[in-house]
């Protein structure tokens, strides 16, 4: 029978890793990148693209999932899992982001969160406790301790007290993740790590999450507007304050050359709604940088988007015939270009799990940084 989470590394050169999550539904290959699919879907792709896309897990969202179409009725129709038509791993968000993201719509408390639903109104009270059981609904195989993601801007007595807390309502999403009988026994818990750019707090939050123990471990509350050199220079000490032998997760993030920078700077997986987000903007990510295909230089391009990208649509499609979808706001616009997106991601990751283990990381991001924001595509 397959561990209910066990993480090995194959290779490292300099703080960059690769390796391997393995689970009872599949294998995940580091670094990854999982395709956000946040009310259950990953928009505008069905579920056999993103995998064929090279996609080893996607996520879900707690707070989505809880408003529309409920965890209850979720668990009712056997697992999100079923219910999706995705049999491979899912993470799923705790719900904390929303504390931030919402924070009109919300009353905080050392409880919890009263939120006022975005869709009707109605109020929810979402606790660590109330967190791990949606979690728990839901099947998830990766399950997020809930927490206070404070914004960076704040004052750092601030900051320190949201981390404090948010240190608190990891203990008790433990103990309710570990009350949560055969799933607990199935699944696996992260915490988040918290402190904003405060290296001594980040260090903080990193002690009293290893003091407490997870199968692996998040960093939170960055790529929230700080901008990416105040965020790498948070990554170069928040990854290793982290215990070495567990994944560490960048929640959020981010850009193509933000993930290469993440992964130099040790990272191990990521998500962010930008590929998908781009891809029904009519924004295409390549090697050379990202187009817009709004632009009317496109109106006659025949090349494919990216004549180095695998992906169905480069091999199928024109840039002339993509600025034509968008343009005439045709659905297919936003599907080809978000299964682009999705497929650039994952061969990017396939790229560098395999500078690392050959040893030529440091050449690759140089190359890539060069091409990328450099590149006139």
């Amino acid at each position: 029978m397959a561990p209910r989470f066990q993480f090995s590394i194959h290779a490292t050169d300099g703080k960059a890793r690769t390796g391997t999550i393995a689970m009872r539904r599949g294998e995940i290959r580091t670094p990854a990148f999982m395709p956000v699919g946040t009310a259950a879907t990953v928009k505008a792709m069905k579920p056999e693209s993103v995998r064929a896309s090279g996609a080893d897990i996607i996520l879900g969202n707690t707070y989505h999932l809880m408003l529309r179409p409920g965890a209850e009725r979720v668990a009712r129709l056997g697992g999100l899992h079923k219910f999706m038509n995705w049999q491979r791993p899912i993470l799923t968000d705790s719900g904390g982001y929303q504390v931030m993201s919402l924070s009109d719509l919300r009353k905080l408390t050392e409880q919890g969160v009263e939120f006022r639903s975005h869709l009707d109104g109605s109020k929810h009270m979402l606790t660590p406790e109330r967190s791990m059981e949606i979690q728990r609904l839901l099947g998830s195989d990766i399950v997020m301790a809930f927490d206070e993601c404070p914004r960076a801007d704040q004052p750092r007595d601030v900051i320190a007290s949201s981390m404090e807390m948010s240190m608190r309502w990891a203990k008790r999403s433990r103990d309710g993740f570990d009350s949560g009988g055969e799933h607990a026994e199935r699944s696996a818990l992260f915490g988040i790590q918290q402190g904003a750019l405060d290296e001594e707090l980040r260090l903080h939050s990193a002690q009293a999450l290893t003091e407490i123990g997870f199968d692996g471990y998040a960093i939170g509350g960055l790529a929230v507007g700080e901008g990416q050199e105040a965020m790498f220079a948070t990554l170069d000490f928040a990854p290793g304050q982290l215990p070495a032998d567990r994944p560490r997760y960048l929640m959020g993030v981010g850009k193509p050359d933000d993930l290469v920078g993440a992964v130099e700077r040790g990272v191990d997986m990521f998500d962010c709604v930008l590929p998908t987000r781009s891809g029904r903007n009519g924004q295409a990510f390549t090697w050379k940088g990202p187009l817009n295909l709004r632009n009317a230089r496109f109106a006659e391009d025949q090349q494919p988007l990216d004549d180095r990208c695998a992906c169905p649509t480069c091999g199928t499609y024109t840039r002339a015939y993509l600025h034509h979808l968008i343009r005439s706001g045709e659905i297919l616009g936003a599907m080809l270009l978000t299964e682009h997106n999705i497929g650039f991601y994952q061969q990017l990751m396939q790229a560098m799990r395999d500078a690392i283990a050959e040893g030529r990381f440091a050449a690759f991001a140089s190359d890539f940084r060069r091409d990328y924001l450099g590149g006139c595509a």
